[in-house]
């Protein structure tokens, strides 16, 4: 058993930032969500997956890559996705080039639904965030994320998409 005692806690300073980052975190996305459910029935969830699959080819991708770049379990997005496929806004099919994999594609009624509801989200995301800082503050509140996520192993999809073309 060791016996060498912890000595890295945070300041009072960095657990009052700490913590207006999870609570304000937490609030933004609750706001975000509410509007979207409010405006169009649809959870800041489900909207992001139909964006992720409005952007690629066909309207397709495989689960697990769609998993991967929203940062979701692949159980979590199973689920999402199936309450999504009840009400029609995607439909899962095997994919064609691996039989085991299985592809996540946006059916004509998911993308209408996007359609409509992109102008109302934009709209709430710039009044909670977008407008309520400056540019440059949200250049550096970018800038943080991507290395956060690249010192926890991953990469946020802007990089990964960049990479990509």
């Amino acid at each position: 058993m060791s016996t060498h005692t912890f000595d890295r806690w945070l300041t009072g300073e960095q657990q009052m930032d700490w913590r207006a980052y999870l609570e304000g975190n937490a609030i933004l996305w609750d706001a975000l969500n509410y509007d979207l459910l409010d405006a169009c029935g649809l959870s800041l969830s489900e909207y992001e997956i139909l964006v992720r699959l409005s952007e690629k080819p066909g309207h397709a991708m495989r689960m697990s890559a769609l998993a991967d770049e929203l940062a979701q379990s692949r159980s979590r997005v199973s689920h999402t996705v199936r309450r999504m496929e009840e009400r029609q806004l995607v439909a899962r099919k095997p994919s064609s080039s691996d039989r085991r994999g299985i592809n996540c594609i946006m059916t004509a009624q998911g993308y209408s639904l996007l359609k409509s509801a992109a102008p109302k989200h934009v709209a709430s995301v710039r009044d909670r965030l977008v407008d309520v800082i400056t540019s440059d503050e949200l250049a550096q509140l970018a800038a943080i994320f991507r290395r956060v996520a690249l010192a926890s192993g991953r990469q946020t999809s802007d990089i990964s998409n960049a990479q990509a073309d």
